[in-house]
């Protein structure tokens, strides 16, 4: 019987190559709003250590001057936080897409594998079922009183 050939074998390297590019673009979207997530705990950080030297300000000697400085400073970081926190939102935005399509390339794949089990699991059914016939054909061939050379045995 002739070897088992996936006749969608191409279409299934297909897909897996795009599961495998969807893993990438998922993973550096990953490490994207990991990065983002990082850069707005430094800006929180920032804020924090504006805020504890304004109150240290504040307590000491009066300089209007550095008290006014750092006010601005705080109100400018609170809008890097506000712009950053944006830019979170947009990279867990870009995450949850690439997850989605992510995981549409994976059932697509999964899907074809199952295909593929199937057309092999017919195949194996078709091929036990030849190897049957081939095997009654001997067995028949050997007690239908002929034997090996066409000579009936009781001779």
């Amino acid at each position: 019987m002739k070897k088992f050939r996936y006749s969608m074998e191409s279409i299934l390297q297909i897909k897996l190559k795009l599961e495998e590019q969807m893993k990438i673009a998922y993973s550096i979207a990953r490490r994207n709003l990991t990065k983002e997530e990082e850069k707005l705990q430094m800006l929180r950080q920032r804020k924090l250590s504006y805020e504890n030297e304004l109150r240290r300000l504040s307590s000491d000697r009066l300089d209007i001057l550095l008290l006014n400085q750092c006010r601005q400073a705080i109100e400018i970081i609170k809008e890097q936080i506000l712009r950053q926190e944006a830019v979170v939102r947009n990279a867990q935005h870009r995450l949850e897409v690439a997850r989605i399509r992510l995981n549409e390339a994976m059932i697509n794949r999964k899907t074809h594998q199952k295909l593929k089990e199937k057309e092999f699991e017919e195949y194996m059914l078709e091929y036990e079922a030849e190897e049957r016939k081939v095997v009654d054909e001997l067995n028949s061939y050997k007690y239908s009183g002929r034997g090996p050379i066409g000579i009936k045995e009781d001779e």
